[in-house]
């Protein structure tokens, strides 16, 4: 994690010299941190938590993670407010302030316990790197880690969606009084949707455990296909391509910026209502080999965020939807799948994982 987080304030201290080989170097290597904090960080939540903190510490840990998006947004729109052009002077104070809290993220970890009899928590037993992606490729051939795939594969396009395609809709659509302004509510509106729902996840975990995971993703679900048809109903079909001014499908042809700031939370709240809840599950069910299934987790869903990104510049609205609404629906089930397996397993040995 250490390593990770290194790597990202690299990245970030890129941008005070912006050189394109800087650019491109930091990029590549903020890709490799990426891998190491995220795969890390979700080893780190499973080894010092158990079958009944796991629900609690994963919402409380994606409601702080999410912090970030609402006060850096806030911090960013305010640097950013009455200006058409970024001057040298804007850009240093903001990535000056952006290394300087990276830096102190990073000492902040270097505090944390290591898991162990002494730090609390368990002891990581994985191994090598070699025996650890053994494992990772053993474990991604198994029927449960395949169908979890779908709703990894889902959060990944819902998270280019509304972090990169959601926001060029509302900056493409000319009709909105002041489209920049827009965008960076958006931004706040989002996280503050992650926070309030890794919020509620966390404080009522144990009820979580005791009435399953299952119904947060059927709320994360119905949530999410509420917003999609409102941002169908609510903005031009074009707007993911180029800037436009045609008529939304709403009665009176005007969108409305109430109801792209309500599509933001509902964006935020969705996320956070999936993310929480497979941040769970894999450290209930894999709680034995949790660094193998987190790495797999971040792999589907860069991969899904990837392809996202790349079909986002050529595709209509409504086929981002359509792509959407299609794995939402295929990932939930699925989820549900290994859900009710792992009930299953614990009700018939409850002192064992879910899965051998």
């Amino acid at each position: 994690m250490i390593v990770g987080g290194v790597t990202y304030v690299i990245f970030i201290a890129g941008f005070l010299w912006p050189h394109t080989i800087i650019l491109y170097l930091t990029s590549v290597l903020i890709g490799i941190g990426a891998a190491l904090i995220w795969t890390g960080q979700g080893n780190y939540l499973t080894l010092m938590s158990t079958q009944k903190t796991i629900s609690r510490n994963s919402g409380i840990f994606w409601a702080m993670l999410q912090t970030s998006m609402l006060f850096g947004n806030i911090f960013v729109y305010y640097q950013f407010m009455g200006k058409d052009i970024i001057d040298q002077h804007t850009r240093m104070v903001v990535f000056i302030v952006l290394t300087v809290v990276g830096v102190i993220g990073v000492g902040v970890m270097c505090l944390l316990p290591k898991p162990g009899s002494e730090g609390g928590g368990r002891a990581d037993d994985l191994g090598g790197p070699s025996t650890a992606l053994k494992k990772s490729f053993a474990l991604f051939r198994t029927k449960d880690m395949i169908l979890l795939s779908f709703a990894f594969f889902y959060t990944g396009i819902a998270l280019s969606f509304f972090s990169g395609v959601y926001s060029a809709c509302l900056s493409s659509t000319l009709r909105f009084p002041d489209p920049k302004r827009l965008v960076g509510l958006s931004g706040m509106l989002i996280g503050i949707g992650e926070i309030l729902g890794g919020g509620v996840f966390g404080i009522f975990g144990s009820k979580t455990v005791k009435f399953g995971r299952d119904p947060i993703i059927l709320l994360g679900y119905v949530v999410h296909m509420v917003c999609f048809f409102l941002i169908f109903m609510n903005l031009p079909t074009n707007s993911p391509l180029k800037g436009t001014s045609d008529p939304s499908h709403l009665p009176n042809g005007e969108p409305s910026e109430v109801i792209a700031l309500l599509c933001s939370f509902l964006l935020g709240f969705g996320d956070a209502c999936y993310n929480t809840q497979i941040y769970s599950i894999l450290g209930s069910v894999y709680e034995d080999n949790s660094g193998p299934a987190f790495a797999l987790f971040k792999f589907v869903q860069s991969l899904s965020a990837a392809a996202c990104f790349f079909y986002s510049s050529v595709f209509k609205l409504y086929w981002h939807l359509i792509i959407l609404i299609v794995f939402a629906t295929i990932g939930t089930f699925t989820f549900w799948m290994v859900e009710w397996k792992a009930h299953r397993r614990l009700k018939a040995k409850p002192d064992t994982n879910a899965f051998d």
